[in-house]
């Protein structure tokens, strides 16, 4: 957490009060959280009404897929069909696949390319064959694993003359990447605190009035009746504070996160010469700029992982929430990656905290860590053999 937002949090959750209660330690209460609303908006470009308070990104997510294709089908039965990137995030991913075994919905996967950018023409043929059916569109702003900037306001173009509602998935892309709401015609989009400087716990999804959107909490009837539950007032006053120094300061903070990705990526091709970066070339300017993605072939990402971690190096081999799980990662399969090759992924990525002495140790350890851990996955492959 940064210094304000966590002053902030402290500030707010020394005072007692539901922001739901109508006496005054209650209305302090929700003064926080409406400034914070209004400090969320404006920084994204909503308006406040259009925010809706949630724990971070997981629910945000599920209660726009799941809560977007409830009440498009209570409008017409006949909007069964749910469009998703085949690199989405679980959290998108997995509630739709919800809806296909649970709530009678069909999942079409929308391909991409070498760099995990969007097909547009496949999402425009699926739309011209089965827009009637079609429920809704969910494509992320950016990849979590490889960092490449999806072309959204393509995505809506696609999609409005049908009147499909578009959601986005912007977690990873507020405080890297210039994110407007309104401006880019999404019908929906989530955000979290914890990847720009505010708590873990919180987040946002910031839903157009008019959508049909069903809830998926039921109680209160809290956030516009489809988000019910004791709002935490201190978590939601420093996710408006990080909200807010997160975009003023984006500017600055991309061009320095940038220079320092640029070295990061040289220098690893210079110490690891094997490595193959993944998701757009740097130069190219649509990927996300704190991210470097790497495979290593011959090695598993998880002993990388490991050996780095032990010179002091943390880094992850695809998404934190899948972690742990020994398979490789949907984005990079659905890339073209082979799995072989997908296996030995590194994603490396740089953050307000980060500097140029954190690039000098994974440098300084990565050609040793890459040596072993190839042996490793030779000694590995030579076993699995011998025993087959």
């Amino acid at each position: 957490m940064s210094a304000a937002a966590l002053a902030a949090y402290v500030a707010e959750a020394q005072r007692t009060g539901n922001a739901s209660s109508l006496h005054s330690a209650g209305r302090t209460s929700r003064r926080a959280v409406e400034e914070a609303r209004e400090t969320v908006a404006g920084s994204l470009g909503a308006r406040p009404s259009e925010v809706i308070f949630t724990s971070g990104g997981t629910e945000a997510d599920n209660l726009a897929i799941k809560g977007i294709f409830w009440g498009r089908r209570a409008q017409d039965t006949r909007r069964t069909r749910v469009l998703v990137s085949a690199v989405e995030h679980h959290a998108v991913l997995d509630p739709a696949f919800w809806l296909a075994g649970h709530a009678g919905a069909e999942i079409v996967l929308l391909p991409v390319d070498a760099e995990g950018r969007l097909d547009l023409d496949a999402l425009r043929a699926e739309l011209a064959a089965h827009a009637a059916e079609t429920a809704l569109i969910s494509v992320m702003w950016a990849n979590n694993e490889v960092g490449t900037i999806q072309p959204v306001r393509d995505v809506v173009r696609a999609a409005r003359p049908y009147g499909i509602p578009v959601h986005t998935d912007a977690v990873q892309a507020v405080g890297q990447a210039e994110v407007d709401f309104a401006e880019s015609g999404v019908d929906a989009m989530t955000v979290s605190a914890h990847k720009i400087g505010g708590p873990v716990g919180v987040g946002a999804l910031l839903a157009r009035r008019d959508l049909a959107l069903d809830a998926v909490l039921h109680g209160g009837g809290q956030e516009r009746g489809v988000r019910s539950g004791t709002l935490d007032a201190a978590s939601i006053a420093a996710f408006g504070v990080a909200t807010r120094h997160a975009v003023d300061c984006l500017p600055q903070r991309a061009a320095r996160l940038r220079a320092l990705r640029d070295d990061l990526v040289a220098r690893v091709r210079d110490a690891a010469p094997s490595a193959v970066l993944r998701g757009p070339e740097p130069a190219a300017g649509d990927r996300l700029p704190g991210n470097a993605h790497f495979t290593f072939p011959g090695a598993e990402g998880d002993s990388l992982l490991y050996l780095l971690d032990s010179a002091g190096v943390q880094a992850s081999t695809g998404s934190a929430c899948q972690a742990g799980v020994p398979q490789p990662s949907h984005v990079l399969l659905a890339m073209g990656v082979p799995e072989a090759e997908a296996r030995g992924a590194l994603r490396f990525t740089l953050g307000a905290t980060s500097t140029e002495s954190d690039v000098d140790r994974l440098v300084a350890a990565l050609p040793q860590v890459v040596a072993r851990a190839q042996a490793a996955g030779l000694v590995s492959g030579r076993a699995m053999g011998g025993a087959s």
